[in-house]
């Protein structure tokens, strides 16, 4: 579910918004909302598992569109000088809601069932879409550019290559390890499901922790805050493998892994709207198809590994990929160093 779930909200997302291009953007994101409504509605009511999958395939959709779009909404919405900062806050909120959204989902599941978080999803959805329909002027569309032009972004521009690539890497890590920490916690520590839970609402707050420093951060020095953060990845999933067996190595684990993740999502935007200022609509449409679709591989490939070697597996592959992400920041940072040493 997790894998289609992040391809559908990533493979079309590109087409979606150059198709798109004419259509107001007010009226697209109330459409988007709407969908996102009544999909978890249909998930939560749903009699059998096509109708849950068509539901969350059609959600996913709407979803990634909606990464896609929403910053760059934000900063019309505001004077010019003021438009870094609602992009900030817009970039927090989805930050936040990146590594917050599972463990709250997890947290209400543990009281009720399944089926009532999606209710409340699809309620939460409604509000918002009453929000966006009450409170937004029209905004027509502007900057976007057709989908072959989209697709050839990162041809021409060399940064945004960078920034897909570290992404890439770094949420395919991550997620290889984060689909298999119940098992892993469960056969590691011998936690049990109210552990668990409650290790991911802590995990929650470490990323909004994160998200909140990083947001202090990032206007100074953006590339050393994603090195940073990327490290911190590293050492999360390096201390859950080595203290992973006790209880205090698993919060300490957790805490370090939330406020890394939350640090290097926002971090993650920031460098796509610095890379492509002019195009970030379309820059975010391929950002968000490579972050979800790299979800969808991350836990396919974690299980793979959890598959042959255990939920220990996952986090080795984890590891991996995020030691190869930091290595990718790193190298970017020198040769963005070196080519100003050039110009001087």
């Amino acid at each position: 579910m997790v894998t289609l779930y992040g391809i559908s909200a990533g493979v079309g997302v590109p087409f979606l918004v150059a198709w798109s291009r004419k259509v107001n953007r007010r009226a697209l994101l109330a459409t988007l909302l709407a969908i996102m409504a009544v999909g978890n509605l249909l998930t939560a009511v749903s009699p059998n598992f096509p109708i849950v999958l068509a539901a969350r395939l059609v959600t996913g959709f709407a979803h990634g569109v909606f990464w896609a779009i929403g910053v760059a909404m934000a900063m019309r919405l505001v004077p010019d000088k003021k438009a870094s900062k609602a992009a900030a806050v817009v970039l927090s909120g989805m930050s936040i809601a990146t590594v917050v959204g599972m463990p709250l989902g997890t947290f209400i599941e543990s009281l009720t069932d399944w089926r009532t978080t999606f209710l409340i999803w699809s309620g939460l959805s409604l509000a918002v879409l009453l929000a966006v329909v009450l409170t937004l002027p029209s905004l027509p569309s502007q900057s976007a550019i057709p989908v072959r032009e989209v697709f050839a972004l990162p041809i021409r521009n060399g940064r945004m290559r960078v920034v897909l690539t570290t992404v890439v890497l770094y949420v395919l890590g991550h997620f290889g390890a984060y689909t298999f920490i119940r098992p892993f916690m469960e056969q590691r520590a011998g936690a049990s499901a109210a552990w668990v839970t409650g290790l991911l609402i802590v995990f929650g707050v470490g990323g909004a922790v994160g998200n909140f420093v990083a947001g202090h951060t990032v206007n100074r020095n953006m590339r050393a805050t994603f090195v940073v953060a990327c490290t911190g990845l590293v050492a999360s999933l390096l201390l859950l493998l080595v203290l992973g067996g006790s209880p205090v190595g698993l919060v300490v684990a957790v805490v370090v892994w939330g406020v890394s993740f939350g640090a290097a999502n926002l971090c993650q935007v920031n460098m796509m709207l610095a890379a492509a200022p002019d195009t970030f609509e379309a820059a975010m449409s391929l950002n968000t198809m490579g972050y979800n679709i790299s979800i969808a591989l991350g836990a396919l490939l974690g299980g793979l590994f959890a598959g042959g070697f255990g939920p220990t597996g996952a986090v080795w592959f984890g590891v991996a990929l995020t030691v190869t992400a930091l290595l990718t920041a790193i190298g970017s940072h020198r040769d963005a160093a070196q080519a100003g040493k050039g110009h001087t």
